[in-house]
């Protein structure tokens, strides 16, 4: 069967690493759809806001007229489709949650992080806004399962996230009262937020209540170490 995909990625990224995993997808016979949020371009302003970000998209898919898609979010971008599914409730078959936050109402993404990482972010928060994720974290939290070149390549794609968007409070007074159904795709080497207590999964998962667990291998960068895969573990994530 085919689907459609609305892909959200997550902080520091924009919508071209998604593009093998597009690639993948349409191959298959999918139809898929990948905004840039809002301040995650390399040249947008970095003072935007998380609610900003949440418009971006809900205005990206009406004005795309989606309708009767997989809405999955990547990392910070399950703080995103959250609130976008509230919004969009009609047009949304199945909410996929990859390696990504899920908030309880009232949180921000800060609200879930270990100490360290916020005070870092907060120590390193550019004027204008944007916060950059330092390269050494990246190569061994974000990204452990690539080469050196493939890190670097990679790592050159990324640019500064607005840091508000992981400090806003969240309002999300209907989520938990939808009935789209959810699942988590979990890599099994992502070690962005460190595995145990902060833990992605079951710590995030167990949060949506009833879903379907997904698993594969794979760092929290799947999207550029094994794309093809990735595209795949997102079908049968969605599927009914």
């Amino acid at each position: 069967m085919a689907y459609t995909f609305v892909l959200v990625h997550g902080s520091w990224h924009d919508n071209r690493p998604w593009q093998p995993v597009i690639d993948r997808l349409e191959q298959n016979g999918h139809k898929v759809y990948a905004p840039t949020v809002a301040g995650h371009a390399p040249n947008d302003r970095k003072d935007v806001t998380h609610a900003d970000c949440v418009r971006s998209v809900v205005d990206f898919i009406k004005a795309s007229d989606v309708r009767d898609f997989i809405l999955v979010g990547h990392s910070f971008g399950g703080t995103l489709i959250q609130p976008v599914a509230e919004q969009v409730a009609d047009r949304v078959r199945r909410l996929v949650f990859w390696n990504a936050f899920v908030l309880l109402d009232g949180q921000s993404l800060e609200d879930n992080i270990p100490p360290h990482y916020k005070e870092l972010f907060d120590a390193i928060a550019q004027p204008d806004g944007g916060v950059m994720l330092p390269y050494p974290i990246w190569r061994d939290a974000f990204i452990n399962d690539a080469d050196d070149a493939l890190a670097r390549k990679a790592y050159g794609m990324l640019s500064p996230t607005p840091k508000r968007s992981h400090s806003d409070k969240v309002p999300l007074k209907t989520f938990y009262s939808l009935q789209i159904p959810k699942s988590y795709l979990n890599c099994t080497e992502d070690t962005a937020l460190p595995p145990g207590e902060w833990g992605w999964h079951p710590r995030m998962s167990s949060r949506l209540g009833l879903y379907r667990l997904v698993q594969m291998p794979g760092s929290h960068e799947a999207i550029f170490t094994n794309p093809q895969l990735l595209a795949d573990k997102f079908v049968e994530a969605g599927r009914d």
